[in-house]
This record gives C-alpha cells, sequence and structure tokens, in this order.
C-alpha cells in the first residue's frame, strides 16, 4: 500500500515538472494557417519548442496550470515567415558594400561610392551592389569610362541589382587582363552562357552579364574567415528582425556551407536554413556522395540542388522565345546547354535530390518544363516537388503545366513592383499577360511558394505581402495595382510565405503552421494582417520573432 502511495506521489511530481516546461502564449489572434483549426487563442509547446496544443486561452490554460503564461494582449500572432528564395551568405556580403539600391543616376553612384571609400584601405577593391540603369533617364548600360575619372586607380565591382550583370571600372579591366584566364577573353572571346558588352570596335564597355562575372569575381580577393562570419551575423540578424524564421538558401557552395554548418555546430543560427546546392559544383558532388544532410538540431538542412537556365530580365538576359520588344535581335541567353541542363537533372534525380530551377523567360520556363516532363516521365505524379524559381515570363499556354507536372511555382512579389516601369517595354503588351502571373497560377492549382530574393530586393517579407496584395509600390503607385486582375489576397500572400513555403521545402511536418506536433516557430505582430488594409501590410509592427519556442528577436521597447 505504502510503496502505491509512493507512486502516485512521484507521478504527481512528475506532471507538475511536466507542467512547469510546458509554455503557454495568449493572444487576440493566432492565425495557424492550419485548415484544421485557422484561428486560435492560445498556444502550448515543450521545453524542446515543439507545439503540445492550439486552441482557446481559457481551455488551454485549464489543461497546462503550471505553464510558464506569455500574454501578448492585443497582438496578432502567425506562423514564422518563411523565405521561399533567399541569399543569406550573400546578404551578408551585400551589407558590406557600397548600398547602391535606389539611385537614380551616376552621379549618385559615384557620391556614393565617394563616401564609401573614405574608410577603405588604400589597396582595397571597391565592392558595391543594387544598380539598375532602368532607373536611370537613359536607361543605358553604363560604361567603365562613368567611373574613371573618379576612380582612376582602384578596382572597383558594381553587381546590379538583380545579380545577372556586373559594372567595372578601366582599373579592374587591367586587372582583368593581368591574369592568364582573363586576357584572351577579354580580347575577343565570349564566355558560354555569359556577355561582355563591347563597344562597336570589340572593345569591352566594363559591363559584364551573367556567365561572364565569373571572370570578375575570379579576380576579386577573398575575404579573411573572420569578415565572412561577421558579414553571416549582420545577414542573420536581420532576417530574424524582419520576421524571417526560416530561409530557402538557394545556390550555397560547399564554402558557404560548411560556413553554416559550423554556425548550426556553434548553436549560432537563429533560424531555419533550408539550402539547395549551387549547381554543377562541389556541393552537388558532396550530395551525391553523403546523401541529403539534416543538422541534429533542425536549423540546417541540404537536400536539394539549385540551376540556372537563363539570366534576368533587367539585363536582357532571360531566355525568350521572340526577340526582345526593346532590343531586336536579342532573344536572350541560356546559361547551360539543353542537352548538358538535361543530364545534370538526370543526376540529381538518381541522388535523390529536390531539383529547382532558375528560369525568368519564357523559353527558359519551358526549357524547364519539357525537361522535368522527359527525366519524371510517369513519375510526374509523385511527390518530388521540384521547382522553377521566379516563372516571371510564362507563355499562358505553359501555366497548367506546372500543375500537371507536380511543379512548384517559387515566385517573388516584389520583383513585379521593382520591375513594372519598364517590364512592358522588354517584352511588350501582349507577353506581358503572363507576367508575374501569381493569379493565374493559382487559379491553376499550382502551389505558389513566396519569397524575396535577397539580396536582390529587401529581406523584409511585409514587402512581400504587400506586393502581393497590392502591385503597388512604396508610394501607392499605380493606382489600383499594376496589372492588377494577378493580385492575391493578404491570406492567400501570407499562405505563401508560411504553409506553402515549408510544403515547396518539404518541412511541413516541422513548420509552416501552428499545429500540434511542428515547432513553435511564429512572429508577433502589433496589427492582424488579415484584418488591415491592403495597403498596410507593408507597415505591420513587428515585435517578437520566435523559433523554438524561444524568442531570437524582440523589437525594442518604444521612447514613450
Amino acid at each position: 500500500m505504502r510503496r502505491i502511495a509512493w507512486i502516485v506521489v512521484l507521478c504527481g511530481l512528475a506532471a507538475i515538472a511536466q507542467a512547469a516546461d510546458v509554455h503557454l502564449l495568449t493572444a487576440v489572434r493566432i492565425h495557424t494557417s492550419d485548415p484544421a483549426q485557422p484561428q486560435a487563442g492560445a498556444i502550448a509547446w515543450d521545453d524542446a519548442g515543439r507545439i503540445l496544443a492550439v486552441g482557446d486561452a481559457g481551455a488551454l490554460a485549464r489543461r497546462y496550470p503550471q505553464a510558464r503564461r506569455i500574454d501578448v494582449g492585443a497582438a496578432t500572432v502567425v506562423p514564422g515567415l518563411i523565405d521561399a528564395h533567399a541569399h543569406i551568405v550573400g546578404l551578408g556580403l551585400a551589407l558590406t558594400r557600397a548600398d547602391l539600391v535606389g539611385t537614380r543616376s551616376k552621379q549618385e553612384i559615384l557620391e556614393r561610392l565617394r563616401a564609401f571609400e573614405r574608410d577603405l584601405p588604400a589597396d582595397a577593391w571597391l565592392l558595391g551592389g543594387g544598380w539598375d540603369q532602368n532607373d536611370w533617364p537613359d536607361r543605358a548600360f553604363p560604361t567603365a569610362a562613368d567611373l574613371d575619372a573618379a576612380f582612376p586607380e582602384r578596382p572597383i565591382w558594381l553587381r546590379r541589382v538583380d545579380g545577372h550583370a556586373g559594372w567595372v571600372n578601366s582599373a579592374t579591366l587591367r586587372a582583368l587582363a593581368a591574369r592568364p584566364e582573363g586576357a584572351a577573353l577579354l580580347a575577343s572571346g565570349q564566355p558560354e552562357g555569359g556577355l561582355i558588352v563591347r563597344d562597336a570596335d570589340g572593345r569591352p564597355t566594363g559591363v559584364f552579364v551573367d556567365e561572364a562575372e565569373r571572370l570578375v569575381e575570379a579576380a576579386v580577393p577573398a575575404m579573411d574567415q573572420q569578415d565572412r562570419d561577421d558579414a553571416l551575423e549582420r545577414a542573420l540578424r536581420a532576417a530574424v528582425r524582419n520576421g524571417l524564421t526560416g530561409v530557402h538558401d538557394m545556390g550555397t557552395s560547399l564554402a558557404d556551407f560548411e560556413q553554416l554548418r559550423r554556425f548550426a555546430d556553434e548553436g549560432r543560427l537563429p533560424l531555419r536554413i533550408n539550402a539547395y546546392a549551387d549547381g554543377d559544383a562541389r556541393a552537388f558532388a558532396w550530395l551525391c556522395e553523403h546523401g541529403a544532410y539534416r543538422h541534429d538540431g533542425g536549423r540546417l538542412r541540404m537536400r536539394g540542388l539549385k540551376l540556372l537556365i537563363d539570366g534576368a530580365l533587367g539585363s536582357r538576359g532571360a531566355a525568350l522565345i521572340e526577340d526582345y520588344s526593346d532590343d531586336p535581335g536579342n532573344r536572350g541567353l541560356v546559361l547551360i546547354e539543353p542537352a548538358r541542363y538535361e543530364a545534370l537533372v538526370r543526376r540529381a534525380r538518381e541522388c535523390g535530390l529536390q531539383v529547382a530551377t532558375h528560369a525568368i523567360g519564357d523559353r527558359g520556363n519551358r526549357i524547364v518544363l519539357d525537361t522535368y516532363a522527359r527525366v519524371l516521365g510517369d513519375d510526374a505524379k509523385a511527390d518530388h516537388r521540384w521547382r522553377i524559381e521566379h516563372a516571371q515570363i510564362m507563355a499562358p499556354d505553359d501555366i497548367p503545366r506546372f500543375a500537371a507536372l507536380g511543379v512548384v511555382a517559387s515566385m517573388q512579389p516584389t520583383h513585379a513592383t521593382s520591375d513594372m516601369p519598364w517590364a512592358q517595354d522588354r517584352i511588350g503588351p501582349e507577353r506581358i499577360a503572363g507576367a508575374y502571373a501569381w493569379r493565374r497560377f493559382a487559379d491553376a492549382g499550382v502551389r505558389l511558394a513566396l519569397g524575396s530574393d535577397f539580396p536582390v530586393e529587401s529581406p523584409d517579407p511585409r514587402l512581400g505581402l504587400y506586393a502581393a496584395a497590392t502591385r503597388q509600390d512604396a508610394d501607392g503607385n499605380p493606382p489600383g495595382g499594376w496589372l492588377p486582375d494577378q493580385v492575391l489576397s493578404a491570406r492567400e500572400a501570407l499562405q505563401g510565405f508560411t504553409a506553402d513555403a515549408a510544403w515547396a521545402g518539404r518541412d511541413e511536418a516541422d513548420v509552416g503552421r501552428l499545429a500540434p506536433g511542428l515547432r513553435a516557430d511564429f512572429v508577433v505582430l502589433a496589427q492582424d494582417p488579415l484584418e488591415v488594409p491592403a495597403g498596410e501590410l507593408a507597415g505591420l509592427s513587428i515585435l517578437s520573432t520566435w523559433v523554438d519556442g524561444r524568442p531570437v528577436y524582440e523589437a525594442p521597447a518604444s521612447a514613450d
């Protein structure tokens, strides 16, 4: 009898201890992105960060009376936001370089570069990015001569906003010519899948497009490891500050993966990173040799491959079926010969990897769809979740093929609002009907995973929610939105940054929704994104970001 009594006491103590390890958050409203229970008032999770229950606040309080209580009052909770296409290491590098985003003239660029140069050592290259010739009065590519008067000796390398072109000065051209691999190409050649822009006499003008950029990147002095780590730390802080609890890192090199893995080992990843290896390179070979990778802590995975079939629309590198409307005779660039591309896709399938391919132009997208169809064959209906990244310019008849092949459309809403001032100039009034066509994809039953492509765009997903629901710029232009029949609802946009992004990354058993058994990854907002007018989505206030049930970012207390 006494033994039974002790068992009862011990069981009671265990229950109290277990209850004490439960965390219970209450809010006016919790949007779960879970169709089984779209809205709740409370969420409970254990000390390991797994959700135990989601439901009515009073019921959960009675169920877990000893839980550690967190009441966020009138705030709204949503699942952790996931950027389905981004470049986390690239963001860190961009934060260490001259920021040229939003510049409206070459003169403004020179002013920013002079200011940035003040803190550079005398022998350092001047690196920057974010320029867009479409925002300048003449909309023409720049030249080395535009930089030479201000910077006659210091090598300069400035990446275009989309990362698919870069601009150098004459000092950089001289540095490239001094390298054995650069001299011949600069003299007269062109790299496969790239373009060295030349003048009427065949001389390089100072702009390198797509694969030609590798020639310059190879000459840029490498950062030391401490500087690379500091840059990554800055990027990670920026991500969680903007409400991101997950990122699909597209095009991860083996060196970047090793850095991310070291951060994961050291407990320095505040959010989840789902990495996709960078094409036919060492990371791809590593995956085929070792298999899909998942870190024990659950913050880092790599089990996919990212390939590129074409360039970008802004630099006229996107592969089109017909000529560019504003550049007759030019149909863009196919960055990899289609037969070789298909061989890589087949190899990825043999290695058990998820395939994601960058495709922007209608010809690029068609090549990818045709290749996927041949490689998948009868397995197109299987649960492969292959992806097309961007899917920006589509022949309308190709959009339903995504659903038929089970292909995810991974799209970036802010690309549309950034490109809308000039996109129709590139492709004309007829083809624009298949451009940035989110509604057509959604209506065709295609799964939409939404992201930003940062640092091409801002890492702030609120801007993506706003662009998706309004198709307007930050000033609310154009009235009614650009191609407004393609808007998404705020709920659809939120789904694209949560549950659908998680599904696209094969992470739906862990994240993307707030439901029992999943990770307690969520964001606390001062406003309800599903109740405010769509025009206010960009101004949502992030109060805190939580991963595994612990805050990884908390907004500073207000001054009042």
